[in-house]
């Protein structure tokens, strides 16, 4: 008798127990920390970390996050240095204000033409190795399966399909300014200063064959496609403007598939 009664206590224990913990949500530390980092404005620097990938996973320019914290080239950080990355843009950018010229006394003629309104194209144009200052390439060889896209679901890049294995080239030639798995989503990333306006970034590698402040060339093996941080064997290709993300594909050369 005893034993039954102790059995029904020990069944009626866990059943409130587990009715408690189910209504709870479990959050990782990593996770914790970062929603407590996006709130205050305030990010720790980390193990692994440069200023580069915490730019790149802020969505902001690394030139406008180091002005902000006082912080200057080669861009060394330390871990467990705060990094305020709330205040960019009120640190960073001053107020230009310009005279204006009064319009001169000299009377003109009106003009009987008709304004002429100019013709937009529907499709954006091709930033050109002039335009743009860098020659890219196409990192890797697969098939396009993902387009960048501004809308619901957002994509930064394109994802390219591959075997595990395949290699993953430079887009154009630069420095790499990180390599390794600290951003989430990403997996194993690589990415690569070109110069002071753009940046390039390469996700999901099985494996990474280049080190941060190595120099590459423009078609350089740099890692292999895997599908770390993802659900596929793929690799998520970016390129940011001044910290920007920009559709790849405008810079890119044309090719089918």
């Amino acid at each position: 008798m005893m034993k039954a009664l102790a059995t029904v206590i020990l069944v009626t224990i866990a059943t409130l127990i587990s009715g408690c913990l189910s209504g709870r949500e479990f959050i990782s530390v990593e996770e914790k920390f970062s929603k407590q980092e996006s709130a205050s404005g305030i990010h720790l620097v980390r193990k692994g970390e440069t200023l580069f990938s915490i730019a790149w996973r802020y969505g902001v320019d690394y030139r406008e996050l180091a002005s902000a914290n006082s912080i200057y080239s080669p861009y060394t950080i330390y871990p467990g240095q705060k990094i305020d990355v709330k205040n960019i843009n009120k640190k960073s950018v001053k107020t230009v204000t310009r005279r204006v010229e009064k319009p001169s006394k000299v009377a003109t003629k009106k003009s009987s033409a008709k304004p002429v309104t100019p013709k937009i194209s529907q499709n954006p144009p091709k930033i050109t190795a002039t335009q743009g200052e860098t020659d890219w390439k196409w990192p890797a060889n697969g098939r396009l399966i993902g387009y960048f896209s501004t809308k619901k679901p957002v994509s930064k890049g394109i994802d390219i399909t591959g075997s595990l294995g395949e290699s993953v080239l430079a887009a154009a030639a630069g420095t790499v300014v990180y390599a390794g798995q600290g951003l989430r989503g990403y997996g194993n990333l690589v990415i690569i200063k070109h110069d002071d306006t753009y940046l390039s970034a390469y996700a999901h590698s099985s494996r990474i064959l280049v080190r941060e402040q190595e120099v590459v060339k423009a078609g350089q093996k740099i890692a292999e496609i895997g599908s770390t941080g993802t659900d596929k064997v793929k690799l998520h290709f970016e390129i940011r403007r001044n910290g920007k993300p920009v559709d790849p594909l405008r810079y890119l050369p044309s090719r089918s598939g």
